[in-house]
């Protein structure tokens, strides 16, 4: 059996009867009618919904810790989190959950599967990279009505060829305040793995994996990405911003029911220890001379 304490948030590590065993949540849900993940106070988010129905299950208060917290509109189908419940009141195969929780939750949330953490696993630290995509339709008619919820019927044609090129210019370890809306104290350094599109008919899908996003970051290369596609800022402009060290007032945020998280990866549980030591190194600003530095805010 494995435990942690939920107080200090530390790593599971091997015990014998009683206390705490942390459970690994993959989780999805349509966003279109929660204010975002986090709990907030006569809202209703993803992340109460989940623990409420959690603690009636174990009989006592529980919290979960999220891979990326998502903004209101915002979905999922690849959300990861990590909860701490009470060692006796996990079943032997925690997977039963799973359709006991489906039962209890609303039709807009599903957990998928329930799993034994490996020691030193965490939802949020332990993460290398998450996996976004964002949907938009240029049909005339706007969205299918099947989709409407997650794709984002946008009014003009686009040069999806420029769209491309400039998003290619921000791959890399950057400093993304342009992109990000300020929180005090957080760091804007990330390192942009991909982002790129794809086209199929009026459907266009952005593809954007960094090893962690800040605020609306996601939503703002989307935005600029289209400024370039209908013409309307040059390829350079979008290179340029990456200069910036404050949020650029050109850049338009996205509408947010297009962008679901679809994946967050995790290193070999061997790895997970160190992952969290180096995450935890919180970043600087770029040195101009091109060094850069590694961890997560």
């Amino acid at each position: 059996m494995v435990s942690a304490h939920a107080a200090s948030n530390e790593p599971v590590v091997p015990v014998g009867d009683g206390g705490f065993v942390r459970l690994r949540l993959d989780i999805s849900y349509d966003g279109t009618d929660f204010t975002g993940w986090a709990r907030q106070p006569g809202h209703r988010t993803v992340c109460g919904e989940i623990e409420e129905k959690l603690s009636t299950i174990v009989r006592t208060p529980v919290l979960l810790t999220v891979a990326g917290r998502t903004d209101a509109g915002v979905h999922a189908s690849g959300q990861v989190a990590h909860v701490d419940v009470p060692a006796d009141m996990v079943p032997d195969d925690p997977q039963r959950w799973v359709r006991r929780l489906a039962r209890f939750l609303p039709r807009d949330v599903r957990i998928k599967h329930v799993s034994f953490a490996p020691a030193h696993f965490d939802a949020r630290f332990s993460a290398i990279r998450r996996h976004y995509e964002y949907r938009l339709t240029t049909a005339p008619y706007g969205a299918e009505p099947l989709r409407a919820r997650d794709t984002v019927a946008w009014p003009r044609e686009v040069d999806v060829d420029a769209m491309r090129e400039a998003s290619s210019e921000l791959l890399g370890l950057h400093d993304f305040a342009a992109f990000c809306k300020r929180r005090e104290g957080a760091t804007t350094v990330r390192e942009l793995q991909r982002f790129d599109w794809e086209q199929s008919g009026h459907e266009l899908r952005a593809f954007v994996t960094a090893d962690a996003f800040c605020w609306s970051m996601v939503r703002s290369l989307v935005g600029a990405a289209l400024a370039v596609g209908e013409g309307r800022r040059t390829i350079e402009w979008m290179a340029g911003l990456l200069a910036e060290r404050e949020r650029a007032s050109a850049v338009s945020v996205a509408p947010a029911h297009g962008l679901s998280l679809v994946r967050v990866d995790y290193p070999a549980d061997e790895d997970l220890a160190a992952r969290n030591e180096a995450t935890r190194e919180k970043r600087t600003v770029i040195d101009p001379s091109g060094s850069g530095c590694c961890g997560e805010e």
